[in-house]
């Protein structure tokens, strides 16, 4: 994913607010009217925090008559999950990896070792 884009989804997703929308648009395209329903905000910082999300690419919107639906990007987050996955793998081979040599030691440390990473502690 491109960082510049990686960045802006991330700063955009950082507001409460617009994740909320997020939250809310993931169960069905909703109007600004309806998006600012659950927020003490008025509806023209609702629509601001629509185009911080439209400008991040999380977001669109259409026209359908007088209506203009907010819709939520599948393939933007989908991107997004597929980012922080790479990085959720890795840590989990690494938990995996550490759970294997615990094993293979045997149960609990041995009490002079125990004592000796207590004294480094100090």
């Amino acid at each position: 994913m491109d960082p510049d884009a990686l960045d802006k989804a991330f700063m955009a997703l950082a507001d409460p607010v617009r994740r909320g929308i997020v939250a809310r648009l993931a169960r069905g395209e909703a109007t600004v009217n309806e998006l600012a329903e659950p927020f003490a905000i008025t509806k023209q910082a609702v629509s601001k925090h629509i185009q911080v999300l439209e400008h991040a690419g999380l977001v669109t919107r259409s026209r359908d008559a007088q209506r203009r639906p907010v819709h939520l990007d599948a393939a933007a987050l989908e991107e997004l999950t597929a980012w922080i996955d790479q990085y959720r793998l890795i840590a989990e081979r690494r938990f995996r990896q550490l759970d294997e040599l615990l094993a293979e030691s045997g149960p609990g440390i041995p009490q002079g070792s125990q004592q000796k990473q207590e004294e480094e502690l100090k």
